[in-house]
């Protein structure tokens, strides 16, 4: 069995308010902290199947322009996620299973180009805007008991479990490959940067606060009882950690490396970005109105989240 990350976006940052602030509140936090932010997902090859846990953003989503007010920022584009994807040597009629964590189109933006792809997804997922008019999604209800510390589960296949995680969504999952005696944990935004998962600390973003304490607290448990390499989807450290092998010690954390962040001036379009979905806010389909003259409690459509969590595009 082999994991490969699909990575097409570098550079970006999450500031410590975001990151560590959901329980304890933004302004505990320094917002001059800024954690390196990426964006990747990743393929599992078991000789047998290839298996996709997630598919990155959607062709022609725009790069963000982040300012020092920006709470997050996903980062430049290296290539669109099927363009990274190919790189890694597959072709998209090769992939017969994904395994969606969430339904963040940051997670979920490309599932209509695999054909030939169940796609296993929280059931409690079905009803998002981002899984509409796809037909070969396969409803999971984590009928197969615990796995280890977490109480719900689906065996994918040997080696490949689906687990409930609840909390950053409603629906949102994480994913295991046991390989060789060690446990390779895929993750979506339970942590946006590892140092949140040493320091035991929830982002701002979530449906469910006690949900996502509750599975903050299954996977720490779950790491420190089992060698376990430690992949997230909005960090470097999540690929640095697939490629060093780096098994996740909480008692020794890796030493932090800070975001080095360019805030040059640079030319934006009149759209904006959710940093959380990637939902893209366009005047010209909003009869006109700027975003800067929507009312200060507008919400993403999409996953809910305030005017401050985007970013120009």
């Amino acid at each position: 069995m082999q994991i490969k990350a699909v990575k097409f976006r570098k550079d970006g940052f999450y500031t410590q308010p975001f990151a560590f602030g959901g329980e304890e509140g933004q302004d505990k936090f320094n917002r001059n902290i800024r954690y390196r932010g990426s964006l990747q997902n990743y393929l599992i090859d078991t000789g047998n199947e290839v298996i996709l846990v997630d598919t990155g953003l959607p062709a022609g989503t725009p790069e963000e322009v982040p300012t020092e007010q920006s709470l997050a920022y996903t980062g430049k584009d290296i290539c669109s996620y099927m363009e990274a994807f190919a790189e890694l040597g597959y072709k998209p009629e090769q992939v017969t299973k994904i395994l969606l964590t969430h339904r963040h189109s940051d997670h979920s933006g490309e599932l209509s180009s695999f054909p030939n792809a169940q796609i296993y997804v929280d059931a409690e997922e079905l009803n998002a805007a981002e899984l509409q008019g796809i037909s070969n999604i396969v409803p999971v209800h984590f009928t197969d008991g615990a796995y280890y510390n977490f109480p719900e589960s689906q065996k994918i296949c040997d080696g490949v479990y689906f687990i409930r995680a609840k909390g950053h969504t409603n629906g949102n999952s994480l994913v295991i490959a046991e390989i060789e005696g060690l446990f390779y944990m895929f993750e979506g935004d339970i942590t946006y940067v590892d140092e949140a998962l040493y320091e035991n600390k929830l982002s701002v973003v979530f449906d469910d606060p006690e949900a996502a304490r509750l599975t903050l607290n299954n996977v720490r448990k779950f790491v420190a009882n089992h060698p376990t390499v430690y992949m997230g989807t909005h960090t470097p450290q999540g690929y640095e950690n697939l490629e060093a092998k780096r098994v996740i010690d909480l008692n020794n954390p890796m030493p932090t490396v800070l975001a080095e962040v360019d805030f040059s001036a640079k030319e934006a379009s009149g759209k904006y970005v959710c940093s959380i979905c990637g939902y893209v806010y366009d005047p010209a389909e909003h009869d006109g109105v700027k975003f800067e003259d929507l009312p200060d409690d507008w919400k993403c459509p999409r996953c809910k989240q305030p005017k401050s969590k985007f970013n120009k595009a």
